[in-house]
């Protein structure tokens, strides 16, 4: 839980050998969709979870915590494939351009609780290769209800009451949160659905703004919305999202494949370690496209501009090679 450092290089050498082998990224997701029997991969089932924590150490003394919501119902079941393939590009805006300190990463996914056989998948923050571990348990059900509504909601509750992370308890700073999806959110967080899926401990049902009151208490939270998703481009699920989070909180992105950047850069300019052109500076060096600039820089106009940017150090030049030098970071 939350020791270790990531390593491009492990990561490459894991690809290149599933590759060889011919298997999946998601091979656990194939694996029970071909059997018949859906069901959470024991690394990300919610149900009786008393906390996911993120937690400081003498390896990582001041550490921040990153949680990534996917939507995997429907179109959006393909947006962890394009986050797992660019997983390096992420890790090195953060670490090796020092966006932000010791970050640790929980990834996640979100379907209908009226709907689907896998609602809700919770990972652990990670600090190395393991968050990768758990991006590739995920289930990718590719299902979804009827009524233009996901159950976001839950994984609000399960992010606010059953998260403990010392960025915030120790020194109150928020955490980030970042869902990623094309729907609008279930009106209330309904106790029955959290009695079967994550706990007993829920009194009575929840309001959609109370919950998300309630999360915005300890992570900066942001809703990406993929364009080319099939409810993406609908100025409705534009329009609710920013109603309740606020405009600048509310990311529309054009390239799917640009999802890695575009959370950096979002964490870098929050940080106040970069101003936007900055971060596409970096992308250029990092050797982005220029769809990807593009496309990252578009959607993160909506940003307010930092006036005490801290200009990140480092090269981008050998991830893994600045990685095993003895900065800490």
């Amino acid at each position: 839980m939350g020791s270790g450092r990531w390593s491009t290089d492990v990561y490459s050498a894991r690809e290149s050998k599933r590759k060889a082998s011919g298997k999946s990224a998601f091979e656990y997701s194939e694996t029970v969709k071909r059997s018949g029997k859906l069901k959470v991969h024991p690394s990300l089932d919610p149900h009786g979870v008393t906390f996911r924590e993120s937690r400081d150490s003498a390896e990582h003394p001041a550490t921040n915590a990153i949680s990534v919501m996917f939507d995997v119902t429907g179109s959006m079941g393909g947006v962890p494939v394009q986050l797992q393939k660019y997983l390096p590009q992420l890790l090195g805006l953060l670490l090796y351009r020092n966006y932000i300190s010791s970050p640790q990463i929980l990834f996640g996914a979100i379907g209908d609780a009226l709907s689907d056989r896998v609602p809700l998948q919770v990972g652990q923050f990670e600090s190395d290769n393991r968050m990768d571990e758990n991006l590739q348990n995920i289930v990718l059900e590719r299902g979804g209800g009827p009524y233009g509504m996901e159950s976001y909601e839950l994984a609000l509750y399960f992010m606010a009451r059953h998260t403990s992370i010392d960025c915030y308890e120790k020194r109150k700073k928020k955490g980030y949160l970042f869902m990623i999806g094309d729907e609008m959110a279930y009106p209330k967080v309904d106790r029955k659905q959290v009695d079967s899926i994550v706990d007993g401990g829920l009194e009575a049902s929840i309001r959609l703004e109370d919950m998300i009151a309630e999360v915005k208490e300890k992570y900066n939270l942001y809703f990406i919305v993929p364009v080319a998703a099939s409810g993406g481009n609908a100025d409705r699920i534009y329009t609710f999202w920013k109603e309740r989070l606020g405009e600048q909180h509310v990311i529309r992105l054009d390239k799917v494949e640009s999802i890695a950047e575009t959370i950096a850069l979002t964490i870098g300019t929050n940080e106040g370690r970069i101003g936007l052109d900055d971060g596409v500076e970096d992308l250029k060096e990092m050797g982005s496209d220029a769809s990807t600039i593009s496309s990252v820089k578009k959607a993160l106009s909506i940003l307010p501009v930092s006036n005490s940017v801290v200009k990140s150090e480092g090269s981008l030049g050998n991830l893994d090679e600045k990685s095993s030098k003895t900065r800490r970071l």
